[in-house]
């Protein structure tokens, strides 16, 4: 496997994986980038795993993915598609497959804000409860799902009940993980 080999141009925060800590990592820092998947990248640093945030992606010479942006009398069904668009752009740092089809998400539902748009409550699990990532993955489901235009607030709650099991997961995503 090909990882591509950069500098860090400027000091960044960086989220240790699987561990869930926040780092600083300094500029001019050596790192491989080996998972680089709906916006946000993962990079080796001295042997350890970092998650950096797509808005960051300028540390590591990449340009930032763009946001959806949806006409402001999108009807429900265009703003429900557009949600589960963006939450397909949210990967586990470890796992190179997207928290829909890994299986994740329990729930998505739309209402009607007070003062107009849309308030979107997601329930959401992950692959082991003990996984240190998890505030990660729930902030970055949260935060792509809040940048849809129309979108007022979002609400991600993370339950364990039912457990996840890789049954959970797509035909595809169980290809793609070797599980059948």
């Amino acid at each position: 496997m090909s990882y591509e080999s950069v500098t860090l141009s400027r000091d960044v925060v960086g989220v240790l994986i699987p561990a869930g800590t926040r780092v600083e990592l300094p500029a001019g820092g050596e790192a491989r980038i080996t998972q680089a998947l709906g916006g946000s990248y993962t990079v080796e640093i001295q042997g350890h795993l970092f998650r950096i945030e797509g808005k960051d992606a300028d540390a590591i010479g990449k340009t930032p993915q763009g946001v959806p942006q949806l006409a402001a009398d999108a009807a429900e069904a265009e703003v429900e598609k557009a949600v589960w668009q963006q939450m397909k752009t949210c990967y586990d740092p470890e796992i190179p497959i997207d928290v829909v089809e890994l299986g994740l998400i329990y729930e998505c539902r739309l209402e009607p804000a007070a003062e107009g748009g849309w308030r979107v409550r997601v329930v959401m699990t992950l692959t082991a409860p003990g996984c240190g990532m998890g505030d990660v993955l729930v902030a970055d489901v949260k935060s792509k799902v809040q940048q849809i235009s129309g979108v007022r607030e979002a609400e991600v709650e993370l339950v364990f009940d039912p457990p996840w099991t890789r049954e959970m997961m797509s035909e595809a995503a169980q290809l793609q993980a070797g599980f059948i």
